[in-house]
């Protein structure tokens, strides 16, 4: 589910970030979908989508290009030796008509850029017969119009497991390049000179410069989505492996990446080598899907109990929506002598996880076993604080999971509690049924669906720290199977992301 925040940054960091061709250069073992811990499968109308921001990319790379300055002589019959140089180039007033991409089948994404208008502006200098040497040159601005078209096919490689853009495959078509001398729009003879014989050499330099642009800011793009998806994966001492475990598929109507999924925890790690993916578990019906394995949850919710976060402190308010949920003659009762007449906000019930939670998909949810401990401490005025409860119980939770208005909502559907131990000031004989009857009545209707929300919005915080909430998740859903789980999603691109970027960076 956390790893939706890094798969929406424009078309370039989209799929140049999760998906390399065959023809990559790491080694991956005889059946590496037996390492494949998470899956991302993104389908045809979502790169439509994502090539919407193609335009702010390549007009990025016309801008930022960096124009070497133009020198060549060509020996002309009246004139003699003719010099020229054009310096100061740049790029005003670009513009683009449209973009096209297109899935190649087991082959590379094709992005075509019809019709790209752009004014580039410089300074002409130019002599005659070695006016060169003795200085006597002349020197008039100029304005060049350009019609072009651009075709990109960009292989993505593997190195390190990690990928590797490649968009040098780059092609510019040029439709119109006209030369304008001292915003002179009429023909001349300087013009048509100048035209024949350097505008060859001028789309040479243009298609080159732009070309390696466009692959500098490809490799920056996806330089800063890797850095993203690290961070997206990693909360302190936790962190998932995404690299590579597989080589990707591409499609003609999608694009799946395959990542190992592993979850590394201090100086540990698990091992996946069962795994039950298979493409033929997701569909191509939404734009984006994520394939999660049961192994890499459970990794989490392990990692999670080894560093201590599986604990939840409820004091005032909270501590007495619980033990007030009810108003009968047996919780005033319990709440009496477990509390002996203390406020809440002087008490604290302290709720953890004694055991390492088991984590099971089934078509009905999430189903989560774990020994868990609950003890309440009261603050006596001037001693130390006593602890007048305590218990162990053991809990099996059947969770579903939804995410919505930037939240995920964690909802228990079914529960059952068994309780081990069981200590109480007030009744240390437990002679009482009673109070156990109303604290296990109390966590199955009001304790367990509190944790849980307690869980969801932590999660929440986390994933909105690292910046999903910027993104716009149309309708998602999280459906779990035996073994695995889906989460499928449409999705708006916020292009401010994409621009701040590109403002930033270039």
């Amino acid at each position: 589910m956390c790893w939706a925040g890094r798969m929406m940054l424009g078309t370039f960091s989209i799929l140049l970030v999760f998906f390399h061709t065959a023809a990559a250069a790491c080694e991956f073992g005889p059946f590496p979908y037996r390492a494949t811990g998470i899956v991302c499968r993104m389908t045809k109308p979502a790169a439509l989508l994502l090539n919407q921001e193609t335009a702010q990319v390549i007009q990025a790379a016309f801008r930022n290009a960096k124009f070497p300055n133009i020198t060549g002589e060509k020996s002309m019959r009246l004139l003699g030796r003719v010099a020229y140089g054009l310096s100061n180039i740049q790029v005003n007033d670009l513009s683009i008509e449209r973009s096209e991409v297109e899935l190649k089948e087991d082959d590379a994404i094709h992005i075509s850029i019809k019709n790209v208008s752009a004014l580039f502006k410089g300074t002409l200098t130019y002599g005659y017969a070695g006016a060169w040497f003795l200085q006597l040159f002349h020197s008039v601005d100029f304005e060049i119009e350009s019609s072009i078209d651009l075709q990109l096919n960009i292989n993505l490689m593997c190195q390190k497991y990690q990928v590797a853009p490649d968009a040098s495959d780059c092609y510019l078509t040029f439709h119109k390049l006209t030369l304008h001398l001292q915003g002179d729009k009429q023909p001349g003879w300087l013009k048509q000179l100048f035209t024949d014989f350097i505008s060859f050499t001028l789309k040479l330099v243009l298609k080159r410069e732009v070309c390696k642009e466009i692959n500098a800011v490809a490799q920056t793009l996806t330089n800063f989505i890797l850095d993203l998806a690290a961070n997206f994966v990693r909360d302190k001492d936790i962190i998932v492996d995404i690299s590579l475990a597989s080589d990707s598929v591409v499609k003609a109507n999608y694009i799946e990446s395959h990542h190992k999924g592993i979850v590394l925890y201090k100086n540990t790690s698990s091992v996946l080598s069962d795994s039950v993916f298979s493409p033929s578990l997701l569909t191509e019906s939404r734009m984006l899907y994520f394939w999660l394995s049961e192994h890499s949850l459970s990794s989490l919710a392990a990692a999670a109990f080894l560093d201590g976060r599986l604990v939840l402190n409820l004091r005032g308010e909270k501590l007495q929506e619980l033990f007030e949920m009810e108003d009968t003659e047996a919780q005033q009762k319990a709440v009496q002598r477990i509390f002996q007449g203390t406020s809440y906000n002087d008490s604290v019930a302290k709720v953890w996880s004694l055991t390492q939670p088991q984590i099971s998909l089934q078509p009905e949810g999430t189903v989560v076993r774990s020994l868990v401990a609950v003890e309440v401490t009261i603050l006596l005025a001037g001693e130390e604080s006593l602890v007048t409860l305590y218990m162990e119980k053991e809990i099996t939770v059947t969770v579903q999971a939804t995410y919505a208005d930037k939240k995920l909502i964690l909802q228990p559907v079914d529960s059952s509690i068994e309780i081990k131990v069981f200590k109480c000031t007030a009744d240390p004989n437990g002679e009482d049924p009673s109070i156990q009857s109303f604290l296990q009545n109390m966590i199955l209707v009001a304790g367990i669906p509190e944790v849980t929300s307690s869980i969801g919005s932590a999660l929440t915080s986390m994933m909105n720290s690292k910046r999903l909430d910027l993104f716009d998740i149309i309708n998602p859903e999280i459906i779990t199977r035996k073994g695995y789980a889906i989460v499928q999603l449409d999705f708006g691109f916020p292009s401010h992301v994409l621009l701040n970027f590109l403002e930033k960076s270039l």
